[in-house]
């Protein structure tokens, strides 16, 4: 399902500084979305991950890191144009989250240390409460255990015990609900070849439950999800593309064919 359906940037002032210099945003016209799931891609630099970003602030997503998307210090600038932009919805959602690669280690610890403080909270409460009823130390550990609960029914014995890709692929296991909107910043990073087609996999559960994704990438791979739309940022304009067109694809397909013939000039 297509939750957000359009993005338009108003007129704004001092083109002269970041993010407002960037091309794309100075070029911008209203992007209508037509697919529900969506890929933005470019060189370094081209803007995709600043767009993604002013999205979520736009939108007040939940983040998938140690910093909201109202706090971070580092979207400081982001924000700033997240209030220029226009997001017309044709269903409004509250769920799904907003990830970018290099915050996961940060949310691995987060969770971590919220395990761990909840597991103090039910020893000291026990202990507070041992010479009461078995119904009052029920009702008074309650909240603890059932927020213990949902972390482990996520996460299993936690993402900090697994390898990278593992735990980076059983977060979007555990965090994929349907209906939500979901705006993922280089989700490959972590994940080896195979995974990212267990990633595809993932979304193709996730959408047909109505859920919209928009994933800033690089992996030939997680662009050939069938029927999704690939806007490419090369140019300094939103230009729709064809995954056989793209470079990623015929550069990635031709060193595969003949490496030697791209390594022997490196």
């Amino acid at each position: 399902m297509i939750h957000l359906r359009q993005i338009e940037i108003r007129d704004f002032g001092n083109r002269d500084i970041f993010p407002f210099k960037i091309p794309i945003i100075q070029n911008w016209e209203p992007l209508e979305f037509s697919s529900p799931v969506t890929f933005l891609v470019g060189e370094n630099g081209c803007g995709k991950s600043t767009l993604l970003e002013a999205i979520a602030c736009s939108v007040g997503s939940i983040t998938i890191g140690s910093e909201s998307v109202k706090t971070d210090p580092t979207l400081k600038q982001i924000r700033v144009l997240a209030k220029w932009m226009k997001l017309t919805w044709h269903q409004r959602t509250q769920r799904g989250f907003f990830l970018r690669a290099e915050d996961f280690f940060g949310y691995v610890k987060q969770v971590a240390q919220t395990r761990a403080d909840l597991e103090q909270d039910l020893e000291r409460v026990d202990r507070e409460n041992a010479h009461r009823s078995k119904f009052a130390q029920g009702q008074t550990r309650m909240a603890f255990a059932r927020e213990l609960s949902d972390i482990q029914n996520r996460y299993g014995e936690g993402l900090d015990t697994k390898s990278h890709g593992e735990s980076y692929l059983e977060l979007f296991q555990g965090r994929f609900v349907p209906g939500g909107l979901y705006l993922l910043d280089e989700p490959e990073a972590a994940l080896s070849p195979l995974r990212q087609l267990g990633f595809l996999s993932l979304l193709k559960e996730v959408v047909a439950q109505d859920a919209q994704l928009i994933i800033a990438t690089h992996s030939p791979i997680l662009m050939a999800y069938p029927g999704a739309e690939i806007l490419s940022f090369d140019g300094g304009s939103l230009q729709k593309v064809r995954w056989e067109d793209l470079e990623h694809v015929t550069l990635t397909r031709d060193i595969l064919n003949n490496p030697e013939q791209y390594l022997r000039y490196l």
